[in-house]
């Protein structure tokens, strides 16, 4: 049976090759942007900035005045912000905080009644590996996606009651324009006493993404989740060292752990 899917930051990347797919497998799509695009999609492209609650508002309800529900909402907005932890500004780390945990929070909010009126509904927030593990220099992407975990574990005992299946997907590196989207704070764009390691890790960190999987891959995933009545909450998804580590990670002394990010980054 097609289902109505809303697909948050799907003008590019991950996003557009799952909204792609699912368009494709006879879904009816909805992806958003916080701009306007001129781009011809397979899907439908609405327009919803993730970090004004309004414009969230606005478009979710546009959705369902249109086609009566939401059954799937895939949170995969994001955005990245590198550099020391100690050189963020409170303005840096609210505009990371605000898209990749606040804004997916912001959407939940927004879809909930509708699927919990409906007791049906599937709630797939895509975090990331560095949602497992702190990564040097990408600091408060990975406390971001850490809330995202949290979160996600909270709110799948919530609404289970009502019928509602929450899955948290951690995608490994993937071969996007995240690599070149992402910026560093302002004092780290100018040097700073963390220069060379700062700017060492994140070029691994943009040779290890240039290097990723085909996003086709995560599409192929989430495409098979949303056929799925009970999928499971949990899904790694990337290379195998990388979903390797992550399983591992647990069971790992933290002082090793933190060895093998360290040589990994060269830091």
């Amino acid at each position: 049976m097609p289902q109505v899917i809303l697909i948050t930051g799907a003008s590019s990347g991950l996003g557009k090759a799952m909204a792609e797919l699912l368009a494709s497998q006879g879904h009816i799509v909805y992806g958003t942007s916080r701009k306007p695009s001129k781009e011809r999609f397979p899907f439908k492209l609405v327009v919803m900035d993730v970090t004004v609650e309004q414009s969230v508002r606005i478009a979710t309800q546009q959705i369902i005045a249109a086609e009566g529900k939401i059954d799937v909402l895939i949170n995969n907005a994001g955005m990245g912000i590198g550099g020391a932890l100690e050189n963020f500004s409170a303005a840096e780390v609210r505009k990371q905080l605000d898209t990749n945990f606040f804004g997916m929070a912001s959407v939940i909010s927004a879809v909930l009644p509708s699927m919990r009126a409906r007791k049906s509904g599937k709630i797939i927030n895509v975090s990331s590996i560095g949602g497992l593990m702190g990564l040097p220099f990408q600091g408060h992407y990975s406390a971001a996606k850490f809330a995202v975990e949290g979160y996600s574990e909270a709110l799948s005992m919530e609404v289970k009651p009502y019928n509602i299946r929450v899955v948290l997907i951690n995608p490994g590196d993937f071969k996007t324009g995240f690599t070149a989207a992402r910026i560093l704070t302002a004092i780290d764009s100018n040097g700073s006493d963390y220069d060379k390691n700062c700017r060492s890790a994140i070029a691994i960190m943009a040779k290890d993404e240039q290097g990723g999987a085909d996003p086709m891959l995560l599409a192929r995933t989430i495409g098979k989740i949303v056929k799925k009545n009970k999928p499971k909450f949990h899904y790694i998804i990337g290379r195998f060292d990388q979903r390797l580590i992550a399983h591992l990670k647990p069971f790992l002394p933290h002082s090793l752990m933190q060895w093998i990010l360290m040589d990994h980054y060269k830091v």
